[in-house]
C-alpha cells in the first residue's frame, strides 16, 4: 500500500509539473488533458483521477505552490527570527532580518518553479480581470507580521500596524528584487544579496525602535 500511495504522488507532482510548463508557455485554455498527461507521461484516467478536470487542476498547481512556499517561509522565518535564534539588540535583529531576506530571495527570485505559478496568475488576470486565482500568502505574511510583533514588545521595533510592517519588509525585499530580476534563469546572486541587504537595512531604519 506505501508503495501505491508513493507512485501515486510521484504521478500528481509529475502531472502539477507537466500541467504548469504547458499553461505558462501556452495558456490554459489551449491545453488538452490529453497534452497534459502526455507530457507527465500518465494516462489521461490518471489525469481526471487526480484532478477531475482543467480549472480544478490550475487551482491545484496554485495551492501546491501555497503549501510549498509555506513550509519553506516558515522553516526560514523559524530558523532567523524564531523564539531560538537569541535576537536581543537591534544590531542582531537587523542581521536575522537580513538573513531572512537573502534567504527568502534566493528562495523565491531565482526559482524557476515558483516563478511559472506567479506568470500563470498574471496569466489568468490577463484574460479575466475579475478572476481571484491567486497563491495565498496569507499565512506566511501573517508568520512574518507575528515576529515583527513579538519585536516590537520586546521595544527592537516600532510598528504599531505589524501587518502593514510586513507588507512595507516585502516591498523592501523580495518585491523590488522581483521588479529588478524577472527572470530566474539569469538572476545576479551578488545584486539579489545586495538588493535583499539594502531592503532589510531599510526596514530596520524605518521601524527600528526610536
Amino acid at each position: 500500500m506505501h508503495l501505491l500511495s508513493a507512485g501515486s504522488a510521484a504521478k500528481r507532482r509529475a502531472v502539477l509539473a507537466a500541467a504548469r510548463d504547458l499553461f505558462v508557455s501556452q495558456g490554459v485554455d489551449r491545453v488538452s488533458m490529453d497534452a497534459v498527461a502526455a507530457r507527465a507521461q500518465v494516462s489521461k484516467a490518471t489525469v481526471y483521477s487526480h484532478f477531475g478536470d482543467k480549472q480544478r487542476l490550475f487551482r491545484a498547481i496554485l495551492a501546491d505552490a501555497a503549501e510549498s512556499l509555506d513550509a519553506f517561509a516558515r522553516q526560514v522565518i523559524g530558523a532567523h527570527l524564531g523564539d531560538g535564534a537569541g535576537i536581543t539588540s537591534s544590531a542582531r535583529l537587523e542581521e536575522a532580518l537580513t538573513e531572512t531576506a537573502i534567504d527568502f530571495g534566493i528562495g523565491l527570485v531565482g526559482s524557476i518553479e515558483y516563478s511559472a505559478v506567479w506568470a500563470l496568475v498574471a496569466q489568468r488576470r490577463w484574460q479575466d480581470p475579475d478572476a481571484d486565482d491567486d497563491v495565498e500568502t496569507t499565512a506566511i505574511e501573517n508568520a512574518i507580521a507575528e515576529r515583527i510583533a513579538h519585536f516590537t514588545e520586546l521595544g527592537l521595533l516600532d510598528a504599531e500596524d505589524a501587518r502593514r510592517a510586513t507588507d512595507h519588509f516585502f516591498a523592501l525585499t523580495v518585491l523590488l528584487a522581483f521588479n529588478e530580476q524577472p527572470n530566474p534563469l539569469a538572476v545576479d546572486q551578488e545584486r539579489l544579496r545586495a538588493t535583499m541587504i539594502d531592503g532589510a537595512r531599510a526596514f530596520v531604519r524605518a521601524y527600528g525602535a526610536r
